[in-house]
């Protein structure tokens, strides 16, 4: 069991993007990162040198997010604020693609963003957010080709703050139109453990959680156990995997 943990736990970004945060948040968000062994603190940029100065000398990573949540302000500001973000510390950047440009057809102006962040990121991971919610299912697939085109590490699904979060049919599509190119996120409205391993069997090999104690905790409940016992085979890749995502810390 307790490795069963790890591994879930070695998966999840544990994250706290509420805007009325304040330090003492974040510094028992780092905390329980430690304790817990998650892969990163996922942070709004305000936050990115704090949860730096807190985390150094540990294996748990610093998220930023950018261009959050709605993704829709200019090109360079986003750039900026990649630019910002890893001067301060950030070891990963989360951004969120611009939607209504997306949806608008204007992929080369999506692209041209998003390789310009992976510039500026500095060979950092980047997952880019789609906010499944908005999109077809056509736009997602052509969303998850301009990321892989552009340089970018993974497709994550959800802010967290739109109008729906992952579903296991939007995991799965994007796992299979990436084929292993790209990593997958899920993240958004992911309160239990169960939603959460359905996630992972679905194609997710990062998880952005805020529940993330209560989510490991819950592989001790029975009826999760009993869930368990009844698939055929879990894989979770955590640090030790053999995923480019996951990088040995």
């Amino acid at each position: 069991m307790n490795n069963l943990k790890d591994e879930l736990a070695g998966v999840i970004d544990h994250t706290l993007l509420k805007p009325y945060a304040t330090a003492s948040d974040i510094e028992n968000l780092c905390r329980e990162a430690m304790q817990y062994g998650f892969f990163s603190v996922c942070v709004n940029g305000a936050w990115v040198q704090l949860a730096s100065e807190i985390l150094s000398g540990s294996q748990v990573l610093v998220c930023a997010v950018v261009g959050f949540p709605l993704g829709a302000m200019d090109a360079d500001v986003k750039r900026y604020e990649t630019e910002v973000a890893v001067d301060e510390g950030a070891q990963e950047i989360d951004v969120v693609i611009n939607v209504g440009r997306l949806r608008d057809g204007q992929h080369t102006a999506v692209s041209r963003e998003l390789r310009d962040i992976v510039e500026a990121a500095e060979e950092r991971y980047v997952k880019v957010i789609l906010e499944t919610c908005y999109l077809t299912r056509e736009e997602i697939v052509t969303a998850c080709g301009i990321v892989a085109d552009s340089g970018a590490h993974f497709v994550k699904t959800s802010t967290g703050f739109g109008e729906g979060g992952a579903s296991v049919e939007d995991v799965k599509l994007m796992s299979e139109t990436v084929q292993g190119r790209l990593g997958v996120k899920a993240s958004g409205g992911i309160r239990d453990t169960r939603q959460a391993l359905e996630m992972i069997q679905a194609g997710a090999n990062r998880l952005g959680l805020s529940a993330s104690r209560r989510i490991v905790d819950g592989l001790e409940d029975a009826d999760v156990q009993a869930w368990l016992q009844q698939l055929a085979q879990l894989r979770i890749i955590s640090r030790s995997g053999d995923f480019p995502g996951f990088r040995q810390q």
